[in-house]
């Protein structure tokens, strides 16, 4: 029996913007949009009607901004929520507000693009859309999405031969989606001023991984930026991957630095978490520790795979404190997680690990 499909509420005061959204959603067999509401009041009013699985909404309204509205809708009647924000600073920081308040995912406006962007859109909305469905109380059976879906490959090729050169430098990796970015916040603050270099994939939309960034770096004692091509892998830093950017771990001599990499979507997503850790398992190894966070999907477990026969410590966020038990399932599954933890446990793993400074090969067991 084909599992029902998700119930969406549109949300914006711009009818071009409504429309557009219903058409990238309805294109997913998998998605129903059962109204549209240009105002938080008009959309009370729909809601009285029709409870929706996900609401899709916008931030910046007449009559009731999306900020209240969301606060309303959290105490009264919680309803997974994914932002549908513009590409401005202002639009970014107010969608990052949101998910403190409670929305599951921020997403990109809808706007005029090329095929291959427009459908990168569709792949983008869709996806939020459907990880926001499983989100919360209502948990659906995983449908697999439309469209090609490319590996790491796509971006650099597998290694052959032997591994890296050695170095003492540690680098850890942490790859998170739907939910990552208070998950990220808790682990991140819990790191010291003087931990190893840190290189995360968030998947989040362009622009908005800039206010992110500074958001962590605001109330981390770590420093915490947006990576930059050539930026240098220091002690005391988080690089953060840019929104529709790939992030990968180069190297040279003892120096590690990055590089920010255009090109397609991996396993559905710009920046990809498979991506940074097949480059961090070739330029780091048994030097590196490999994290992956809530998030719906298995972007990152093919490559926390490569991790772990590279000899890299790895870790995953255990189901019980994910919103969405999805990436790290896949990488449990594929034998890729030397270590399942609670998100309040991890960052002392971390430091643990990094002190310890010993690797272990791809046989150790799985530990709850």
């Amino acid at each position: 029996m084909a599992a029902p499909r998700i119930r969406v509420l549109v949300i914006d005061d711009s009818a071009s913007v409504r429309q557009a959204l219903v058409d990238l959603l309805e294109r997913d067999g998998d998605i129903e949009v059962i109204d549209t509401a240009s105002d938080p009041f008009v959309a009370a009013e729909r809601l009285r009607a029709r409870t929706p699985d996900v609401i899709t909404l916008d931030v910046e309204m007449p009559r009731m901004d999306g900020l209240t509205f969301l606060e309303k809708l959290m105490r009264q009647h919680p309803i997974p929520v994914v932002v549908c924000s513009s590409l401005t600073a202002h639009g970014a920081q107010t969608a990052l507000a949101a998910l403190d308040k409670g929305a599951v995912a921020v997403i990109e406006k809808p706007r005029g693009a090329t095929p291959r962007e427009w459908q990168e859109t569709q792949i983008n909305i869709c996806d939020a859309v459907r990880a926001a469905a499983r989100a919360r109380l209502r948990r659906r059976p995983t449908v697999a999405p439309p469209g090609p879906k490319l590996t790491a490959d796509a971006i650099l090729p597998p290694r052959r031969g032997d591994a890296m050169l050695e170095t003492t430098e540690q680098v850890v990796a942490i790859g998170a989606s739907t939910g990552g970015t208070e998950a990220l916040l808790e682990v991140i603050r819990a790191l010291p001023a003087d931990g190893p270099g840190v290189l995360v994939v968030q998947h989040m939309p362009e622009r908005f991984t800039t206010q992110f960034a500074a958001r962590l770096d605001a109330q981390c004692r770590i420093r915490v930026k947006e990576a930059a091509s050539g930026d240098t892998v220091l002690r005391g830093q988080v690089l953060i991957a840019p929104g529709n950017r790939h992030l990968l771990l180069k190297r040279s001599g003892a120096r590690y630095f990055v590089e920010i990499s255009d090109g397609p979507l991996v396993s559905r997503h710009r920046p990809s978490v498979d991506v940074l850790f097949r480059s961090t398992a070739r330029y780091a190894g048994g030097n590196a520790i490999g994290v992956i966070l809530t998030g719906m999907g298995d972007d990152g477990a093919r490559g926390l795979a490569e991790l772990r026969a590279a000899g890299a410590r790895t870790i995953a966020q255990d189901e019980a404190s994910c919103v969405v038990f999805g990436m790290p399932a896949e990488a449990i599954k594929r034998g890729a997680v030397e270590r399942v933890l609670p998100l309040d446990r991890i960052a002392g793993e971390v430091v643990r690990l990094t002190r310890a400074g010993a690797a272990v090969g791809p046989s150790a067991a799985v530990l709850a």
